[in-house]
């Protein structure tokens, strides 16, 4: 009776350990986003969401023939773009961005954010998983900011 009484508690304690672990289920960047299909997304924000466990950044890119796509880009945690220098007084809405990132594999409009720069050049990193997210990465040249949609107007 002792034994089993202590084999019921032992067993207790360590579903009661396991509750607490933390969790490390997550999807691999390589399951979700395609490194053969980066972008570059010169756009104007139009909603900032800093929340776990990724944030999103989402903006809209005009081309040249007027059309406008709304574009959503993964950054990491909140935690992780603070200590980049990124929160909601860094990148308010109607802020113009040059995006750099990669496609998402099941949605055209959407990817992870590698970096983004300002206009004037200054540069911030989106903290997540994408390859060169956690470090630095080259600015942009003014070839690279070419739109990325495709101009529908002469359809």
């Amino acid at each position: 009776m002792r034994v089993a009484l202590a084999v019921a508690m032992l067993v207790g304690a360590l579903g009661l350990l396991v509750t607490t672990l933390p969790v490390q289920a997550h999807h691999a960047f390589a399951a979700t986003f395609d490194t053969s299909k980066p972008v570059v997304v010169h756009c104007v924000i139009t909603k900032v969401e800093l929340i776990n466990p990724h944030s999103w950044f989402w903006c809209d890119e005009k081309a040249a023939g007027g059309n406008v796509t709304n574009w959503g880009f993964e950054g990491g945690s909140p935690n992780s773009l603070i200590r980049h220098g990124v929160t909601k007084n860094t990148i308010p809405v109607g802020t113009e961005l040059i995006i750099q990132g990669y496609q998402s594999k099941a949605f055209e409009h959407k990817g992870v954010g590698v970096n983004m720069t300002f206009p004037d050049g200054r540069k911030f990193l989106f903290g997540g998983s994408a390859p060169g997210a956690e470090s630095e990465v080259a600015t942009p040249t003014k070839d690279e900011i070419a739109p990325t949609s495709k101009d529908d107007s002469k359809k």
